[in-house]
C-alpha cells in the first residue's frame, strides 16, 4: 500500500502528463509543505502527520476565504476554494454531522467532561479520530454546545 505521500507525488505525475497546471501547482505547494516539516523537524513524515499539513492548509484557505469575501474579492476566494477542492482529495472521507455529534457525545462521555472547561479532554479523544475527516473548528463549536447544555 502506498502511503500518502507517495500517493501526492504520483498524483503530481498524473497533472504533469495531463497538463493540468492548477492542480500540478496545488500539489506542489502540498509537497513543499511536507518537505517544509520534514526538514525543520529532520524526520521523515507518517500519513498522520502528513494529514496534520493538510488539514493546516485547509484552515489557512477557509481563513482566507473569509478575509477574501469581507474584502469583496470573490475572485481570490474562488482560487482558494479551488484549492480546497484539490487538497480534499488527499484526506480520507469527510464526517457527517450526524457521525461528528455522535463521535462528540461519546467523547464527552468518555472523558468525563463536565464543563467547557474540560474541553480539552475532549479535544485530545476527538482529534487522532477525526484528523482530516472534519473542521476542528466546527467540531469545538459541537463540544461547547455538548458541555454548556
Amino acid at each position: 500500500m502506498l502511503n500518502l505521500t507517495n500517493q501526492i507525488k504520483d498524483e503530481m505525475k498524473v497533472a504533469m502528463k495531463s497538463g493540468d497546471k492548477f492542480r500540478l501547482g496545488v500539489i506542489r505547494l502540498i509537497l513543499a509543505a511536507i518537505k517544509q516539516v520534514e526538514v525543520d523537524e529532520r524526520i521523515e513524515l507518517d500519513d498522520a502527520r502528513v494529514l496534520t499539513v493538510l488539514d493546516k492548509m485547509l484552515k489557512q484557505r477557509r481563513e482566507s476565504i473569509k478575509q477574501y469575501r469581507d474584502a469583496g474579492r470573490d475572485d481570490l476566494a474562488d482560487v482558494e476554494e479551488a484549492e480546497i477542492t484539490v487538497i480534499q482529495t488527499f484526506l480520507p472521507q469527510p464526517l457527517t454531522d450526524a457521525e461528528i455529534e455522535a463521535l462528540v457525545a461519546a467523547a464527552i462521555a468518555d472523558s468525563g467532561a463536565a464543563s467547557v472547561k474540560d474541553m480539552g479532554a475532549v479535544m485530545a479523544i476527538l482529534k487522532p479520530q477525526m484528523q482530516g475527516r472534519a473542521d476542528m473548528a466546527a467540531v469545538s463549536a459541537k463540544i461547547k454546545a455538548g458541555l454548556s447544555a
